[in-house]
């Protein structure tokens, strides 16, 4: 199942600019910092209203003051949920976005989701090897294919690891910014939907891999909604299809990504789904992560 009309949001307590990931998160704008937890809570709160508004099923767990989270925002990164009732905690690279693991979060998770299993990847850790759940890797949940950009953010070792746990198989690529730098997480790069795949296709430089990345979404019968280096700047690349309670398609992003889109990409999408964007520019501007970053999948049993 690709897609699911439950979901899981943190609501931010502290939410600023985290000096820990801003090392190798080129998203990330450090302006003033006066009034941002105010204006990322109210963004927050009026992303939430949009998505229920719209028929999405959004769970909404408080944050807490204590430990100090500033990314608490962007759940998808820990764990992730899965139909055949497994439940993944992945390993972080920020030691301060590893704390984002609280009892409260998890104990929700687990009694919401039920898990028939628990698999714990957070070992890497230890040998810095990192892959941030569903940030790290686009999963095309149909076709059991993971598809994932390198970066310090997303190793080989871990990610076979996930992909034999999970029975998928995976395509590891090379992709970087227009200053030729390795872009952090997939999912500013691409997103996956049951029909189409958004994808800023000028960041993948290698022919061959670029080739492979086309005859995928050929066999997997997915149209490329192909993005440029400044839609993908623009967070064009982080959206996430969901699906209302009664079965319709959403495409969620950010207004700023909404509005970074051509009209004939607009069509496109279109036609598979409903788009529901919301205005999220303090997020995004100090977090480095937008609407797909904030949203935790519950695949429910």
């Amino acid at each position: 199942m690709q897609t699911t009309s439950k979901i899981l949001m943190v609501r931010p307590v502290m939410f600023g600019y985290n000096e820990q990931t801003a090392v190798n998160n080129a998203f990330q704008v450090k302006g003033s910092q006066e009034n941002v937890s105010e204006k990322a809570v109210e963004e927050f709160d009026n992303f939430v209203a949009k998505l229920r508004e719209a028929g999405v099923e959004v769970n909404v767990i408080q944050d807490t003051d204590a430990p100090h989270t500033p990314d608490s925002i962007f759940p998808n990164n820990w764990f992730s949920t899965h139909s055949d009732g497994t439940l993944i905690y992945y390993p972080m690279f920020a030691p301060n976005r590893r704390l984002e693991r609280k009892d409260t979060v998890i104990d929700f998770i687990k009694d919401y989701h039920a898990p028939k299993r628990e698999v714990d990847l957070t070992k890497w850790e230890a040998e810095d090897k990192f892959l941030e759940g569903t940030g790290s890797m686009i999963l095309d949940r149909d076709n059991k294919m993971v598809y994932a950009c390198a970066s310090i953010r997303t190793h080989e070792d871990v990610l076979k690891e996930l992909a034999d746990e999970i029975g998928y198989d995976y395509f590891l690529f090379d992709a970087v910014d227009q200053n030729g730098n390795p872009i952090y997480h997939t999912n500013v790069l691409m997103c996956i939907g049951k029909k189409y795949i958004v994808s800023c296709m000028e960041a993948i430089k290698d022919k061959a891999e670029r080739e492979k990345f086309e005859s995928l979404a050929k066999k997997f019968g997915k149209e490329i909604v192909d993005i440029t280096y400044d839609q993908m700047n623009s967070f064009a690349g982080n959206m996430i299809e969901l699906m209302s309670k009664n079965g319709e398609s959403l495409l969620i992003m950010s207004e700023r990504a909404k509005n970074s889109l051509r009209k004939d990409q607009i069509e496109a999408l279109e036609k598979y789904s409903k788009i529901i964007a919301a205005d999220l520019t303090t997020i995004e501007n100090n977090g480095g992560g937008s609407a797909r970053c904030m949203i935790a999948e519950i695949f429910a049993q």
